[in-house]
């Protein structure tokens, strides 16, 4: 009888960092934990410990929408084939100029 050891593990987190006011966050990895303190905790000791940043934002894996790489030509394709998505039926007022 085989022991499957995803079963004992914690839920998978991602760990998003703010290296300092006003900037973007970025992705800075991943993380196993029992909640959403525990995250967060476990996040500073490995992630921040020597103060790299401002603010943690954790997220559990399983909320995280992404596209798949298969769906990536349709995705992501210009909507080329679709006139009213660009401005090519507007008329620019009298006295604007364009850019």
């Amino acid at each position: 009888m085989g022991m499957n050891t995803n079963d004992n593990q914690f839920k998978q987190w991602e760990v998003f960092i703010q290296p300092r006011s006003g900037a973007p966050y970025e992705h800075a990895g991943s993380l196993h934990a029992s909640d959403q303190q525990m995250a967060l905790q476990n996040a500073r000791d490995v992630y921040a410990r020597r103060s790299e940043g401002r603010s943690i934002w954790v997220v559990p894996t399983v909320s995280i929408a992404a596209t798949k790489p298969e769906d990536e030509a349709e995705f992501f394709d210009p909507a080329g084939d679709k006139l009213y998505r660009t401005p090519n039926f507007y008329k620019m007022p009298k006295g604007t100029t364009g850019l």
